[in-house]
This record gives C-alpha cells, structure tokens and sequence, in this order.
C-alpha cells in the first residue's frame, strides 16, 4: 500500500477517533438496520436525548450518518454500507 500524505493520515487518524467511543459505536449499531430518531435512540440506549445529540452530530460531522427530515422529526441512518463494512470488520477482528 502507498503511503498517504500527512492530510490523509491526519484524516484517517481523526476517523479512527471517532471509532474510540463506545457511546458512539452503540449508536452506530442502533442504527445499523433501519435508521430512527433521537427519542427512539435515547430510549433504546437509555440514554439522555441531549447525550444522544451531540453524539449525533460528531457522528455527521465524520459523515458516518446522514439524516433526513420529516416534519418536526429528523431521522437518522448509517451514511452508507462503507460504515457497516468497517463496524463489520472491527467487530470481526475483535472476536478472533
């Protein structure tokens, strides 16, 4: 493999980080089959919907997920199935 460009590994490093939160790895999970709203989140995860919303936000700053609108509610899903290929892989890795 070529080496990256101190950009792309910067980038790649600040990828990973995001991966280094458990919060966030169990949102990601929540919504890794059908994508749901803050509430629906908070109340599986039991955990505050503000908590949950700012997890959100980094999530899609990283743009591991994306939203959509309907009416009031915004819904969230997995960005796309590179996210589930690399949550797939980690977890393949960590049960070996």
């Amino acid at each position: 493999m070529k080496i990256k460009d101190e950009n792309e590994l910067y980038d790649l490093a600040e990828l990973f980080k995001v991966f280094g939160d458990s919060t966030r790895i169990r949102i990601l999970f929540a919504l890794f089959d059908e994508e749901r709203c803050v509430t629906d989140i908070a109340t599986s995860l039991q955990i505050t919907q503000s908590a949950i919303s700012h997890q959100l936000k980094i999530l899609k700053q990283s743009k591991l997920i994306k939203s959509r609108r309907d009416g009031k509610q915004i819904y969230y899903a997995l960005a796309d199935d590179h996210v589930r290929s690399i949550i797939g892989q980690g977890l393949e890795h960590v049960e070996e």
